[in-house]
């Protein structure tokens, strides 16, 4: 077994969530990645190509979670606040494409603060329905 136990660990940690848990887990790295673009857009390292190349893929990374969780929405049973959130990820995605063309970190900071309020309201929902049978279930329902 040549696993790293960190990588280990994370694909258990993944593979026994729920799906709140797992909403969850997309905005922490979504946030961690923003972070992560916005220390690479600071004066000092901006300019350099490499730093160039780990904004374009921090920003690649939280784009294509806020494109998960768009794919992730219930319409059905999310009504409005599905329609809310998917024009809130479609914004996301504008922005730190504008951003990343820009390398303007303000906008990064303000697209990340948003994703840290939602994080923070999904990790009360799951926390109230861990254990109570209605989180499990087949796909995930966000918006549900």
């Amino acid at each position: 077994m040549n696993q790293n136990p960190l990588s280990a660990y994370k694909e258990t940690r993944i593979k026994t969530a729920g799906p709140g848990q797992l909403i969850v887990m997309l905005y922490e790295e979504a946030v961690k990645q923003c972070d992560r673009a916005v220390e690479y857009m600071s004066p000092e390292l901006s300019k350099k190509p490499a730093s160039i190349e780990k904004i374009n893929a921090a920003l690649g990374k939280v784009r294509d979670i806020v494109t998960e969780l768009m794919a992730s929405l219930d319409f059905e049973s999310g009504g409005q606040i599905a329609k809310d959130l998917f024009s809130l990820y479609v914004y996301f995605n504008k922005e730190l494409t504008e951003a990343n063309m820009a390398k303007d970190p303000a906008r990064v900071r303000a697209v990340r603060t948003m994703l840290e309020e939602l994080r923070g309201a999904w990790a009360i929902a799951a926390s109230q329905t861990q254990g109570s049978g209605t989180e499990r279930g087949s796909g995930v329902n966000i918006a549900g």
